[in-house]
């Protein structure tokens, strides 16, 4: 076993059973964990007849919390648990992303070659291979492989190693946020851990396909704000 992977869902089921195949069909030894976080019934359902076609782990969060989605602290706090009881790293791959069949590999690999890593993530691209959100501030280092950062990363497709989750607990967030990649990204740096980005191990993002009210951002920006600051979602 190489890693522990992990994909939240919250329905947008096509693009989630897509992220899963590729997951399912990547080359090596993994064991993959789907956190199912209060989708429809309908959802459920294929998600469940996917695990028995592709036998993965499949988590559904409502039978653990009553708490409203998102609830991403409840699934990093169980994959880190997962994480250090088998003493692997921790791949988080959201389900709006499509790997590449050596992805999870390269990440494991370069690791291992780089023992002080906290995170290292794989860039985000779209369909005409440019770099696209969340990454879109790294575009300028294309072609550059490795780049050791001090910028948040994304969890988009990104590795946790075990060196760090063993050095912060993540039962200790603040459970007033929905998302962590920042919040986390700092808190390796600040116990001296290198982040990097891999500019030469592009993924498939589509931009907010894992939560599709967030295309409010672009397509209307006054309902997505009033959501964000008046209902209090999206808090990062």
């Amino acid at each position: 076993m190489q890693a522990i992977v992990v994909t939240p869902v919250k329905d947008a089921l096509e693009a989630s059973l897509e992220t899963i195949r590729a997951i399912k069909q990547s080359h090596g030894t993994f064991a993959y964990w789907v956190f199912d976080d209060f989708s429809t019934k309908a959802t459920k359902a294929a998600l469940m007849a996917a695990q028995r076609e592709m036998h993965f782990q499949l988590v559904h969060l409502d039978d653990l919390t009553t708490d409203p989605s998102p609830n991403y602290d409840k699934v990093l706090v169980r994959a880190q648990k997962e994480a250090l009881k088998t003493g692997l790293p921790l791949i988080i791959v959201e389900s709006d992303v499509t790997v590449q069949p050596g992805t999870l590999e390269q990440l494991v690999s370069f690791a291992a070659a780089h023992p002080n890593t906290g995170l290292v993530g794989a860039i985000t691209q779209d369909e005409q291979a440019n770099v696209n959100f969340p990454y879109l501030k790294f575009k300028q280092e294309k072609g550059k492989g490795a780049v050791q950062t001090d910028r948040s990363l994304s969890f988009c497709c990104t590795l946790l190693s075990n060196r760090f989750l063993a050095r912060y607990d993540f039962s200790l967030l603040d459970l007033d946020k929905d998302w962590y990649d920042t919040h986390i990204s700092h808190k390796a740096r600040e116990l001296g851990f290198d982040n990097y980005i891999l500019m030469d191990l592009p993924v498939l993002h589509r931009p907010h396909g894992s939560r599709p009210w967030k295309q409010l951002k672009y397509s209307n920006p006054l309902i997505y704000y009033f959501k964000k600051w008046v209902l209090g979602k999206d808090k990062i």
